[in-house]
């Protein structure tokens, strides 16, 4: 079973169609007994941090989320739902995330010149040997489409599986095990975003 959580943040329908434009039948719910008996989970997000995190815990889903990745099952994060993992971000004030990975969510501070947020398509640079570079090589670097103010700083560089450059490098993707978690949005990152979301559904 592949399960898309709703806590009330999110195009959660583009996550599905996407999925579902790859032969997957993903489910979307809040309830937590369902999310604690998915074998895969999809978190995906946007808006803020504090909102996000609260309406987790208001649904019950911390518990079920954080054993689910404490199992090492498969799970898939985007873009909130990778700022979510992290153990602090910084919007509006310090609040706690899921602390599943070391490290905090920081506001871009970029040269003059840089709109925040970043917003529109990027080029995603994949470390070689991660797992999702095998996805394109041999080819020029794929692009992904981003919408964010706020960027992840993980504690251990071993987690950063792609950087992406804007106006400085930031951290686009991580992975640990099968947990696999990205700054941009697959779905929305025509065929690019559907060859990831593949890799996800085969090797992750």
């Amino acid at each position: 079973m592949l399960t898309i959580i709703d806590y009330g943040s999110g195009n959660l329908r583009s996550v599905q169609k996407a999925l579902e434009q790859q032969g997957v039948t993903a489910a979307i719910t809040s309830d937590p007994n369902e999310v604690a008996e998915s074998e895969r989970l999809v978190l995906p997000g946007v808006g803020a941090f504090a909102d996000a995190m609260r309406a987790l815990v208001e649904r019950d889903l911390v518990d079920p989320i954080q054993r689910h990745l404490a199992a090492d099952r498969p799970f898939l994060g985007i873009c909130m739902g990778l700022q979510l993992l992290f153990e602090t971000g910084w919007e509006g004030g310090r609040h706690d995330g899921l602390a599943v990975l070391a490290g905090d969510v920081a506001r871009f501070e970029l040269p003059a010149d840089y709109k925040v947020p970043h917003m529109g398509w990027n080029e995603v640079g994949w470390r070689a040997g991660s797992g999702p570079a095998a996805a394109f090589a041999g080819e020029p670097p794929p692009f992904f489409y981003f919408v964010h103010s706020y960027h992840v700083r993980p504690a251990d560089p071993e987690l950063v599986v792609a950087e992406t450059n804007y106006g400085q490098p930031f951290c686009s993707a991580v992975r640990r095990g099968r947990l696999l978690a990205t700054q941009f949005h697959p779905e929305k990152s025509q065929a690019c975003g559907m060859r990831l979301l593949r890799f996800f559904l085969d090797e992750v």
